[in-house]
């Protein structure tokens, strides 16, 4: 990525996790949810990708787990709110298009902001989405932010737990 949080991808992963776009800290560290209260990491682990939890120096080790981390805006900003719908539409077609060149099995949007930009839909719900972006199967989770305090941890783990067993890894971490 252009602004400091490079992409970690390699091609037919199980599931790239997209984040909306990369927080401050995270650019300024190089490293994938690196925020001090961002549960993706933990929450990755105790929903069975990793079999321990990823410290955010180590996120180039997911791509061992058949995972994947970009992001659909590359302008890290404090807050998710900080983008305006123009960024999302701006970033639309190089993103789809990476999507596509990787082709992943699930690419799995991180919060429903990036995705309902994407799509124009208004109303979608958690999970298995019935469209496809860029072939690949689409599953909305909820953000992992330390902001996002509309879901606990458990909560957390229970929905990236269906992805995991939905992905087809039957590994037991």
């Amino acid at each position: 990525m252009a602004e400091g949080l490079e992409d970690i991808l390699a091609e037919q992963l199980a599931v790239i996790f997209c984040g909306i776009n990369p927080g401050v800290m995270a650019a300024a560290q190089g490293h994938h949810f690196a925020g001090r209260g961002n549960r993706f990491w933990r929450t990755l682990h105790l929903a069975g990708f990793t079999p321990a939890q990823v410290r955010p120096e180590n996120d180039r080790t997911i791509l061992q787990y058949q995972c994947g981390l970009t992001a659909v805006v590359e302008r890290p900003t404090a807050r998710a709110d900080q983008l305006s719908l123009h960024e999302f539409k701006a970033a639309a077609a190089a993103f789809e298009e990476k999507i596509t060149r990787y082709a992943p099995r699930y690419v799995a949007f991180l919060g429903k902001a990036a995705y309902c930009a994407l799509s124009g839909q208004r109303d979608v719900e958690w999970g298995l989405q019935r469209q496809t972006f860029g072939n690949a199967a689409v599953w909305l989770l909820p953000n992992p932010s330390g902001r996002n305090r509309a879901f606990t941890l458990e909560q957390l783990v229970e929905a990236y737990r269906q992805l995991h067993l939905a992905s087809g890894d039957r590994r037991v971490f």
